[in-house]
């Protein structure tokens, strides 16, 4: 689970690198060469490899959501005698 982590981070730097690549040449580079479309492109493409990658290690079982209940929760009680401003019904 490690690797999956470091890979994780590991393409969230390179997608981060490449976009700053991209300003860098959207601001630098006056004359019309396509380096920054090129730059975009490759960040495009680093991000659905990122997105795969998360979808199959979750579906592999090497990754685990968390922070969320995963089970159904029981309905909460109701407070009677207790008004919340809403209206019952008769």
């Amino acid at each position: 689970m490690p690797f999956v982590k470091a890979l994780i981070i590991l393409f969230l730097l390179i997608i981060i690198g490449s976009l700053g690549t991209a300003l860098v040449y959207l601001v630098k580079d006056r004359t019309r060469s396509p380096r920054t479309v090129k730059a975009l492109t490759v960040r495009i493409g680093l991000s659905i490899g990122l997105f795969i990658i998360l979808l199959l290690a979750y579906r592999l079982g090497l990754l685990h959501p968390h922070g969320l209940p995963t089970g159904r929760t029981p309905p909460p009680a109701e407070n009677k005698g207790q008004s919340d401003g809403l209206r019952q019904p008769p």
